[in-house]
């Protein structure tokens, strides 16, 4: 950090094919003093949208979610990071808490201690036609405003985690989460994620199959809609419990191997 000196920022996108929200989500980071994209070969318009807000953008091939994060942190060339995913949007209240966080001029303005690593900052999400309050989708906390080194990426299935290297304090506002535009982009990211965790927990040796599928998918179910109160977000929390039911079920199944009838010689 520059001592003496207003810390400096940059914010990171991941990107492939996120023209639906990228205009909106990178406008929200018009604080920070760098914008770091990087693509994953986009036949939409999610380079031009970046360059557009003067993004410096990379292209890599995908690699996992992890790889990606860690060939963006090393072209970081500032202070601090922040991190931002493409289907989000940093609310106003948000970029106030956060320029006061690192020393901007702010009615709040407070000094930053030494040995902090970053903070966690809460996030809304938006799910068919409401912001979820429960089905464990709040109270959502993610680690995303850090110094640059002082973070370690943890991976769990086709999810990561960016886990602090110090102390870590906590932002009030939200980040704004808008993950499916229909059921059938739900349908597409659920069918993504289950592939990967099927492949994770064949990795590790955990046991599949249909009792297995019916079992996970039934407690899940359970967990979303009764004992995360999903219930009490109406429709929305029926069908997301739904969807989450369908997700552990096919995590689980797909762990079976099959040849699907090849060789295709059966006659």
């Amino acid at each position: 950090m520059n001592t003496g000196s207003v810390p400096t920022i940059t914010g990171i996108v991941l990107t492939y094919n996120s023209a639906r929200l990228l205009d909106r989500c990178l406008s929200s980071l018009d604080f920070c003093d760098t914008l770091l994209v990087v693509d994953s070969h986009s036949s939409d318009d999610s380079v031009r949208i970046a360059k557009t807000h003067g993004a410096q953008v990379l292209v890599r091939s995908w690699e996992g979610i992890g790889k990606q994060f860690e060939f963006a942190l090393d072209h970081v060339q500032t202070d601090w990071v922040f991190i931002i995913d493409s289907d989000e949007v940093c609310s106003k209240k948000l970029k106030m808490e956060i320029l006061a966080a690192l020393g901007e001029e702010s009615d709040n303005m407070r000094s930053l201690s030494q040995d902090i690593a970053g903070y966690y900052i809460p996030r809304r999400s938006w799910y068919f036609d409401r912001f979820m309050e429960h089905s464990g989708w709040r109270p959502d906390r993610l680690f995303r405003l850090f110094k640059k080194n002082a973070v370690r990426i943890h991976m769990s299935g086709a999810h990561q985690t960016f886990i602090p290297l110090g102390q870590a304090g906590r932002l009030d506002a939200d980040i704004i989460h808008y993950p499916y535009s229909s059921f059938a982009n739900q349908l597409e990211k659920l069918n993504d994620y289950a592939q990967r965790g099927a492949d994770d927990l064949r990795a590790r040796g955990v046991r599949g199959g249909i009792f297995a599928g019916l079992g996970h998918g039934f407690a899940r179910f359970c967990k979303l809609y009764f004992f995360k109160q999903g219930f009490r977000d109406g429709r929305a929390g029926f069908i997301n419990a739904a969807h989450g039911a369908i997700y552990a079920f096919l995590k689980y199944v797909r762990v079976l191997h099959a040849d699907w009838g090849a060789p295709f010689d059966h006659e």
